[in-house]
């Protein structure tokens, strides 16, 4: 049986320079990712705020915590004083909270904008179309405590290698699309977080700059009862 801290280390040795593990800590408990922390595991992905908040207080002040699942406009006030990323950005009104939020921290709240690029139906993401009016509009030239960073998709759950490598070389696409049309000189705009534990390899040959994994670093899903997000 191998640790936590040998697990993060045979993940990370599979992994180019240029692409930075963030291990899925959601439903695990504290003890499990001071662990991943002593190993040397610095970036960790929550998908719910309030659970997220609780970790933040309880463990190292230098973790850098991402905001990976669906956020509620109500709960962005929870995590905004400390996120280091939100990958999950699906709508203008999202956004316009989180500059809200971060300007009320005195904060820039870096975030990458989510997009539907699975064959299945999902609830969240954008089209194409739909986040090239958001960065068209003149709402969006207003927020100036947000900073977008990239991209984030999620790729159809499947044992199609070529389907899922289809789907993340489609997100690709529209991230060189938006670096092109909207953030040709900006130095931030360099992230594509898209690959998890089943699909992670491919996603690394198709330009990933952030690999989400859990369940190969920390096993099964653990789900609380009556948890808040």
């Amino acid at each position: 049986m191998y640790t936590v801290g040998e697990k993060i280390a045979s993940i990370k040795g599979q992994l180019p320079e240029q692409v930075r593990l963030v291990a899925v800590s959601k439903t695990k408990p504290i003890s499990l990712i001071q662990e991943a922390y002593d190993a040397g595991q610095r970036i960790f992905g929550e998908n719910k705020a309030m659970e997220m908040k609780e970790k933040h207080e309880a463990l190292p002040d230098n973790i850098h915590w991402h905001f990976i699942g669906h956020l509620q406009t109500n709960k962005v006030k929870y995590i905004a004083p400390f996120v280091k990323l939100i990958h999950s950005v699906d709508s203008l009104k999202l956004l316009k909270e989180i500059n809200k939020q971060a300007l009320k921290n005195d904060r820039i709240i870096s975030c990458l904008l989510q997009f539907h690029i699975a064959s299945e139906e999902t609830k969240y993401g954008l089209s194409a179309k739909e986040a090239y009016d958001i960065l068209s509009s003149e709402e969006f030239k207003t927020l100036k405590n947000i900073r977008i960073t990239g991209v984030m998709g999620m790729a159809s759950n499947t044992f199609d290698t070529d389907l899922v490598r289809e789907e993340f070389k489609y997100l690709r696409t529209i991230f060189q699309n938006l670096q092109y049309d909207f953030f040709l000189n900006d130095i931030f705009f360099r992230e594509i977080s898209m690959g998890m534990s089943g699909d992670y390899q491919i996603a690394v040959t198709e330009g990933s700059t952030l690999v989400r994994i859990g369940s190969s670093i920390f096993g099964a899903r653990e789900y609380r009862t009556g948890s808040t997000k």
